[in-house]
């Protein structure tokens, strides 16, 4: 039997990950984590701005140069609308999730395995999920950055054409949201740099079949079933939808799928941490 007043090995660990919810204001400990990769990224601004340019590329290639010869496709209401308004919206979608899902898969390697900062950051009063939340919350910093500059794009090149438009960069944080955690805590798996072959195995189908590119009733049913069920593709449904003005009931459902794969990436990403690093 335990000692009176003894804390139980199982609810400190817990509290060690997770912090109590009378103290949550330990939680500011991810604010200064998200300060640090800000003083680090302040004489690589270059590193960090590229992010939007491949998305733009694309938009302005296959959305325009390509739009040109495809002409209109069915719209989410049925409706033809042209090829570079349907194209941009999930381009929208492919910067959140390439932004957010590289930052937490790359960086946060180097950081646990190579630069040690984590074993650092754990020696101070700062918990597993304070990291976590940081990581994560630079990540959807940096993806914001990227939805605002892309956003303003499809202002000026006319690609908007209704006020739902104004939420798309939240949804687009959403989304990134989901992948940051998602990816954070698959890295806590990984051994080595070749593991990061499976990142690509999973971005790359990810970007081609979730419906970006063409609507969804061009693909056969098989596959269809499949990315009908896929994240990106969520984020993609919800931004078209928004930004050519046909939102529906079904985005509520969408942006709770994309929520709540985003909070259990972030608390087994926390838990990782603490099973990696406080042993």
């Amino acid at each position: 039997m335990s000692e009176p007043g003894a804390v139980s090995p199982i609810r400190s660990g817990y509290q060690r990950v997770l912090p109590p919810l009378g103290d949550l204001r330990r939680l500011r400990g991810s604010t200064h984590l998200i300060e640090r990769h800000a003083r680090a990224y302040r004489h690589m601004w270059l590193v960090f701005a590229s992010g939007v340019a491949e998305p733009l590329f694309y938009l302005l290639s296959i959305g325009i140069g390509l739009g040109v010869l495809v002409g209109k496709v069915p719209g989410p209401d049925g409706s033809l609308v042209p090829y570079r308004e349907f194209v941009a919206p999930g381009l929208l979608a492919v910067s959140a999730m390439n932004g957010a899902m590289y930052d937490s898969t790359f960086n946060v390697f180097f950081r646990l395995k190579y630069e040690k900062l984590y074993d650092a950051v754990l020696s101070t009063p700062v918990g597993p999920f304070e990291i976590a939340l940081g990581e994560i919350g630079w990540a959807l910093l940096r993806g914001a950055v990227y939805a605002v500059a892309f956003t303003m794009v499809m202002t000026v090149m006319g690609l908007i054409s209704s006020w739902w438009a104004l939420l798309a960069v939240p949804v687009a944080v959403l989304t990134g949201f989901a992948f940051a955690a998602f990816g954070m805590a698959g890295t806590t798996f990984m051994k080595s740099w070749q593991d990061f072959d499976y990142v690509m195995l999973i971005s790359l189908p990810l970007f081609l079949f979730s419906a970006t590119f063409y609507p969804l009733s061009v693909y056969p049913r098989a596959v269809r079933a499949v990315v009908e069920w896929t994240p990106l593709y969520q984020g993609v449904t919800l931004l078209r939808d928004l930004v050519l003005g046909d939102p529906g009931w079904d985005l509520l459902w969408r942006a709770a799928y994309l929520a709540v794969m985003g909070v259990a990436g972030l608390l087994l990403a926390a838990r990782r941490i603490a099973k990696l690093l406080l042993v």
